[in-house]
């Protein structure tokens, strides 16, 4: 499978890990709210923001019930009458898509069904998010490859051998651009669930460009996931825990998103170029740290060396240790005071 880029059609800027804001439905219905989520997103510095697009009725039944972490509301019983108060119009997804595009941003979303497909084609999205609960779904996954764009697909619940067949669904329907993402549908996920692990295991199997989509209530998951490969994290956000709808309490807030953001960036950086070398900020240690051969009495000039007259200390300035033996035996040109450096200059051809 090859790499591909989401802002050409899956890196942010060069050398950057892409961080995805998940708006979801943290809008609530409401266009103003879904902008000055996409504000967050920009000042906090991340690449792309996402959404959810579905036609309610024709994803769920009326008859599914609500998920346990999405009972805040007493009165709804039933995902249908959940999510059908949450939909957003074609027209009110363009002005979100040029609003968030305005700012450099990424605008991607969710498909949940065939209609939201088609919508989000009339878009022009540069690429397709699918959710973890539409992994196994052949027909959806299907219709999706065959627009040719890039997949992200999120893997929750899954196994290696569900993944595989996800794949070579969409492979063999056309899509020759797929990024994984290791997810665990439980929300929030606590630490020990992450099985960040399979990051590698992912990357190995697949050969394809690896995310994590992040449903804990912290930063350290993502920061560890940057620490073995991922290079997407998605990570849900929210003006205010406390406002009604299914994924707020699990969601970050601007300031804990801004912090988020800039742990992953550090996180990144750290990560260097992987070649190991002197670095320039540790030169002027590695002269006081290191040590050199020195003169342990004061030396006259023609005196041969020897380990009485010899030794090694700081600072690592002059000949280093692993060549004291090179000049055991050997005399010296000039005279030599105790505790000076010895140099190649000092000692006789």
């Amino acid at each position: 499978m090859q790499n591909f880029n989401i802002r050409g059609g899956m890196s942010g800027n060069k050398n950057q890990i892409f961080i995805i804001a998940e708006i979801g439905v943290n809008h609530n219905g409401d266009v103003r709210i879904a902008k000055k989520l996409i504000d967050v997103a920009f000042q906090a510095g991340a690449d792309a923001v996402k959404f959810q697009t579905f036609f309610s009725k024709d994803h769920i039944s009326k008859y599914a019930p609500i998920a346990d972490y999405q009972k805040n509301d007493s009165s709804i019983e039933t995902q249908l009458e959940l999510v059908t108060k949450l939909e957003l119009t074609k027209e009110e997804f363009l002005d979100l898509k040029k609003y968030t595009e305005n700012y450099g941003l990424v605008f991607l979303s969710t498909p949940f069904d065939f209609k939201s497909v088609d919508l989000l084609m009339d878009l022009d999205i540069t690429c397709f998010k699918i959710s973890s609960g539409d992994l196994t779904n052949k027909p959806l996954l299907e219709k999706i490859a065959k627009t040719g764009k890039p997949i992200i697909l999120s893997t929750g619940m899954a196994n290696l051998l569900e993944i595989n067949e996800s794949i070579n669904w969409l492979v063999s329907s056309g899509c020759e651009k797929i990024s994984l993402m290791q997810c665990t549908s439980s929300y929030p996920t606590e630490i020990k669930d992450c099985n960040l692990m399979v990051i590698k295991t992912l990357r190995e199997n697949f050969d394809v460009p690896i995310g994590f989509s992040d449903h804990t209530i912290d930063s350290i998951s993502s920061i560890t996931a940057v620490g073995v490969g991922a290079v997407l994290i998605e990570k849900h956000i929210t003006l205010d825990h406390n406002l009604d709808g299914p994924d707020h309490s699990m969601s970050m807030e601007p300031k804990e998103f801004q912090q988020f953001v800039q742990n992953i960036r550090n996180a990144e950086n750290s990560l260097g170029s992987g070649i190991k070398e002197t670095l320039p900020c540790e030169e002027n240690v590695k002269k006081l740290a290191r040590k050199s051969i020195v003169a342990l009495i004061d030396i006259p000039k023609g005196t041969s060396l020897n380990f009485q007259n010899v030794g090694i200390k700081r600072p690592g300035t002059g000949i280093p240790p692993k060549f004291i033996e090179n000049i055991i035996g050997r005399k010296i040109n000039r005279s030599i005071k105790e505790d000076s450096i010895i140099n190649w200059d000092d000692i006789e051809d």
